[in-house]
């Protein structure tokens, strides 16, 4: 008997519906036509143990136990999934075969991985055990992964990466989180003060901008341009660009902070002549955004329809799951394998015959094939596109419907023309200076097309000093040494503006684009086009954790650290509120996946690190959070006047 053992119920079903019929329906598993069977877990029904587990005296939570560090770490059945792993204990034990059906990525490969290790199943068995790579759980798609079944200690190395991440998470959690909280109450903190190596460098994020926004200070800088009058009356504006040997009157950011200096110029080059000294004409094209991964799709929905990450999340999880219009939506990958191409004169048909796609699905050429089909850049996942299934007789909500328009949307860009457009940029000498003007023609509207141009008054609304890039001007005919007319110099008075506050989208960007606020330049280097500050799975989860906890609040769009927040990162050593040290668990935990790096050269330093921090903890008093209060619990849930457990393996 072959026993599938799928990442949840969802997905078990699918696994079944592409398997031979009659079905039989039973508790927790279905069993096939031809006496195969398919079960699943429901999420992770198996749980790092807590620190009472391994010693009962770790129930109280005192500084001299800390840091607690398992020598062989446990784990135990959820409460409430026991049931399923009763079934699944049974069905491991009659079954010849073992098909591991986890999600495709380094959770979903570990969720399976440890019921079957859990379960003691024999080496022998475990040795034959296969891997099915499931990301759309439509039945014809599903058909072609049983096609495709793999080795599954072919994928152990990535087992073994989720593995370390998760202890490395709860010893990193449960440990400063005990420690921190004790101290807070040595100073008449009430509340549990949860440290995480992913959720604490976040809080870090938005405190630090809160404090550059709070410490800014607005300072003028001036701009000069010059309008330009050619011999046949047609006219354009350019900008002047200061010398070098006008940075004593410039601040770092090349702009000029002395209005004299402005003025002068202003004078200077009010009706005198303008020699044309270079002019470049360029084609140049932009090809297609490429599909979403997650992170890109929540982004996306935040700066159009205002939704957080949390939402968006649960809406991609009824898309694949109950609707099956989306494939795998927890991706970290925005490319998709050469072989998906096949299936697009299918999905673009389907698509063309749904009354809110069809005329962009109709103008799609499926013999186009972007960017975004590359094998190379695959890895365990793809990106997120849709489904062959027609969303025509399926009853969507309003969100829903968003979400799927945006993967609908961005999947079609990939068949239609690159964007095409001339590029003029022209340099001209004005009584000595250096002036420039540019221009953008459009040749071949291409993918643009499916993106409607916002009005010039909705984008002066928005932001005032995007308006005038927002309408690109017109450049006449030019030629190198053309003689022209400034008619006259204008004097443009700026002030400088401090960073925006975070928002749901540009937390989110923060996250996934981390190697913009690491400090150490290696590190920077190795981040840059890789890793992110937690997992396409984990980003909404972490920053609506930071709500519930009341570290940070909402101001409209904007994101802000509340004061216990802000107490928190000022108690904390700086190293754990960057971004650094996560980024570089991030790095090791690939390596480790990609056989590159070994779980003990992991672990070791991280418990070296842990002792030291747990040191310096209890070496001074938070006196930052003398006097502040949390509500409730802080997302913690309250039992009476008993001690609150300290989260295990939260990041």
């Amino acid at each position: 008997m072959k026993l599938y053992i799928a990442e949840k119920p969802s997905l078990g079903r699918a696994i079944a519906a592409a398997l031979p019929k009659p079905h039989k329906n039973n508790p927790g598993f279905i069993q096939l036509g031809n006496g195969d069977v398919v079960s699943w877990c429901i999420g992770h029904i198996l749980e790092q143990a807590e620190p009472e587990t391994y010693d009962q005296k770790y129930k109280q939570w005192k500084l001299e136990h800390l840091p607690i560090v398992p020598q062989q770490w446990q784990l135990k059945p959820k409460s409430q999934t026991r049931s399923q792993l009763t079934v699944l204990r049974k069905l491991v034990k009659q079954a010849d075969e073992i098909i591991h059906a986890g999600d495709p990525d380094r959770e979903g490969q570990l969720l399976v991985d440890e019921v079957i290790d859990y379960l003691k199943l024999a080496k022998t068995k475990k040795a034959r055990v296969k891997r099915l790579l499931v990301s759309d759980l439509n039945t014809s798609a599903v058909k072609r992964s049983l096609a495709a079944l793999k080795a599954n200690r072919d994928f152990i190395p990535l087992s073994v990466s989720a593995l370390a991440r998760s202890r490395a998470d709860w010893l990193y959690g449960i440990n400063l989180t005990r420690t921190y909280t004790l101290q807070g109450q040595k100073v008449g903190f009430k509340g549990v003060l949860s440290v995480g190596r992913v959720q604490t460098p976040v809080l870090g994020l938005v405190v630090r901008r809160d404090e550059e926004i709070a410490n800014f200070v607005s300072k003028p800088f001036y701009e000069v341009y010059a309008d330009i009058v050619c011999a046949n009356g047609e006219s354009f504006s350019a900008k002047w660009q200061p010398s070098q040997e006008c940075s004593p009157y410039m601040d770092e950011q090349d702009r000029v902070v002395v209005k004299a200096l402005a003025e002068n110029v202003v004078r200077r080059i009010s009706g005198q002549p303008a020699t044309v000294t270079s002019v470049v004409k360029e084609n140049k094209k932009q090809s297609p955004p490429l599909p979403f991964n997650l992170s890109a799709l929540q982004i996306e929905a935040a700066k159009i329809y205002s939704m957080n990450a949390k939402l968006v999340l649960d809406i991609c999880q009824s898309l694949y799951e109950k609707h099956k219009l989306i494939t795998y939506p927890r991706s970290d990958c925005r490319y998709l394998p050469e072989e998906q191409h096949k299936l697009a004169p299918g999905i673009i048909n389907m698509l063309a015959s749904s009354s809110q796609y069809g005329q962009a699905a109709g103008q799609a050429n499926a013999g186009l094939k972007s960017k975004a089909f590359n094998d190379k850049k695959v890895g365990a996942h793809h990106a997120i596109v849709p489904t062959e299934k027609s969303a025509a007789n399926i009853q969507l909500n309003t969100f829903e419907k968003n979400i799927y328009q945006l993967i609908v949307r961005q999947y079609l860009a990939q068949f239609y023309p690159a964007h095409s457009y001339d590029q003029t940029k022209v340099e001209l000498n004005i009584g000595g200076g250096k002036f420039t003007a540019s221009a953008k023609n459009t040749v071949v509207i291409g993918w643009k097309v499916l993106w409607p141009q916002k009005s010039a008054a909705k984008t002066k609304a928005h932001n005032p000093d995007e308006a005038e890039e927002a309408q690109s001007q017109h450049l006449p005919e030019l030629h190198q040494e053309d003689v022209l007319l400034c008619q006259q110099g204008r004097l443009a008075e700026k002030m400088t503006k401090p960073p925006q506050a975070f928002t749901d989208a540009t937390l989110l960007a923060a996250m996934t684009g981390i190697n913009r606020f690491v400090s150490d330049k290696a590190l920077k280097k190795i981040l840059k086009d890789t890793d992110g500050l937690g997992t396409e799975a984990t980003r909404a989860g972490i920053i609506e954790l930071l709500f519930k906890r009341d570290f940070l609040c909402r101001q409209g769009k904007q994101i802000h650290a509340t004061e216990v927040g802000k107490a928190l990162i000022a108690t904390l050593p700086e190293a754990a509120t960057l971004p650094d040290m996560t980024a570089q668990w991030e790095a090791s935990l690939n390596a480790i996946s990609e056989k590159q790096v070994s779980y003990q050269s992991f672990m070791q330093p991280l418990t070296q690190t842990l002792h030291q921090l747990v040191e310096q903890a209890c070496q001074q008093l938070p006196s930052q959070l003398q006097g502040l209060k949390v509500k409730s619990a802080s997302g913690f849930k309250k039992k009476g006047r008993r001690r609150r457990k300290a989260p295990a393996a939260k990041v």
